[in-house]
């Protein structure tokens, strides 16, 4: 239950920073999707949280597009 509090805090977490970082990035979407996506593996790694690289990539597609809606 504790990974679940951990990974909904994440996300939470995720995409506030992810819609401000777009907004205010110079960077290609694609770097800045290539970072995110290391960033959920590495909180992955550190807190024992297993997901495919599907799921993460999943995560950051949704991640991206709530951060797209934030900005209109």
């Amino acid at each position: 239950m504790r990974a679940l509090s951990y990974l909904g805090a994440f996300i939470t977490g995720a995409l506030a920073g992810t819609a401000v970082g777009l907004l205010l990035a110079p960077e290609k979407g694609e770097e800045t999707r290539l970072k995110l996506t290391e960033a959920i593996e590495d909180f992955c790694k550190k807190h024992n949280i297993s997901l495919s690289r599907k799921e993460v990539d999943d995560l950051v597609d949704d991640i991206k597009d709530v951060a797209e809606d934030l900005a209109e």
